[in-house]
């Protein structure tokens, strides 16, 4: 059995963390990310009783405003820093504080914003992993002499004949596959999800029988950048921009009324529209370069085909032919019925059924069952 499928074998929780070390994991080093909360400080439990030599470390990428400071929910707070050391002091291992708010501001939040300007709806957590996590890290990873980086994450990896394969979580209520479809071949060789099999319960039950302070530590839920969730604010916050009004449309071109700017909307919105009609009205289409929103009801949302620019192809090649699976167009959402036709970064993927609010900035995710098969950027729906 390999490192990465050893990691992630099925076993009682409190039964593997009392297994002797791996010999095949002996002397090897491994990168824990550790956000602060509880499963990332199990990850690194899990990782060390696999045979790893354990280094901890938090990546700095926000830097909240001070009356944020103290918000119990924020995934950048002070304390969150102070509880990863701690986990790591208990643990005996040494522990990093990386500084990545540059980096940070420039692939994740810098790109957030041009979204919503560009009438996009766009998924950070999805650029943090990719940009940072499984780049910047993987880098400080290889200068640090490690053979692995570990996170958190809710999902597995699966080696066979020397292909990794990205699975979906054993706990489907926890599943983070969705937000890890940019991973490559070289970097699920060298990721570990020790997480993958467990249940949330089970995490939280290791973590108080080692009396780690965080046991019972709420999951943070919003976008670190992003406060009491209200994007606009935030956007302005940064750009310094007032952003114009324009027209909202009917769908076939009447004056509804007027808009507040671009970046307080998005595909499938009802609520925040202000406009008295005899059905609910929801936005249908964003119109970056006429400052335009087309609105319609509800079975105006509907549409079957989603192009999907930026594909990355898990297995390191584009298909060569159409093929069947299943599509995820949001993290939240059940993944479809499909037809796929590749065509090398792009594809054009069609669903059996129409898809509620397929939405510009989201990402398409593509499944085989369990198995994440690639994914890319929504850029338009008919």
């Amino acid at each position: 059995m390999s490192t990465q499928n050893m990691i992630n074998h099925v076993c009682p929780v409190d039964a593997y963390v009392g297994e002797p070390a791996s010999e095949s994991c002996a002397g090897k080093k491994a990168l824990i990310a550790m956000s602060g909360g509880v499963d990332s400080s199990v990850a690194a439990l899990l990782t060390m009783r696999a045979g790893y030599i354990c280094i901890g470390c938090t990546m700095k990428l926000y830097e909240p405003p001070e009356e944020e400071r103290a918000c119990a929910r924020s995934c950048c707070a002070l304390e969150d820093v102070e509880d990863a050391r701690a986990v790591c002091y208990k643990l005996g291992i040494p522990y990093y504080v990386f500084n990545l708010k540059d980096e940070f501001r420039s692939q994740v939040i810098e790109k957030f914003i041009r979204s919503y300007e560009q009438g996009l709806t766009p998924n950070p957590c999805i650029d943090c992993n990719r940009y940072l996590k499984f780049s910047k890290l993987y880098e400080r990873a290889k200068i640090l002499g490690c053979d692995k980086i570990v996170t958190g994450h809710y999902a597995r990896i699966e080696e066979r004949d020397g292909r990794f394969f990205l699975r979906k979580a054993a706990d489907l209520t926890k599943d983070q596959s969705y937000v890890l479809y940019a991973m490559t071949q070289e970097q699920l060789a060298h990721t570990l999800f020790p997480l993958g099999e467990l249940r949330k319960t089970e995490v939280r039950k290791t973590a108080q029988g080692q009396s780690f302070p965080n046991a019972i530590k709420p999951d943070s839920q919003d976008i670190c950048f992003v406060r009491d969730g209200d994007y606009a604010k935030t956007i302005q916050a940064y750009t310094g921009k007032e952003y114009a009004p324009g027209p909202f449309l009917s769908t076939d071109g009447r004056i509804l009324g007027e808009h507040k700017g671009l970046i307080r909307y998005t595909v499938g919105q009802r609520r925040g529209l202000g406009i008295a009609a005899a059905e609910p009205l929801y936005v249908c289409r964003i119109l970056p370069e006429q400052n335009e929103i087309v609105l319609g009801h509800r079975r105006e949302l509907f549409s079957r085909t989603a192009q999907v620019h930026g594909m990355n192809w898990i297995s390191g090649e584009a298909p060569a032919e159409a093929f069947r699976c299943h599509a995820k167009i949001r993290y939240r959402q059940a993944e479809q019925p499909a037809t796929v036709y590749p065509q090398g970064e792009n594809a054009t993927i069609v669903f059996d059924l129409p898809q509620r609010a397929i939405t510009p900035g989201q990402a398409a995710v593509l499944y085989d069952a369990d198995i994440v098969l690639g994914g890319g950027e929504i850029v338009s729906a008919e």
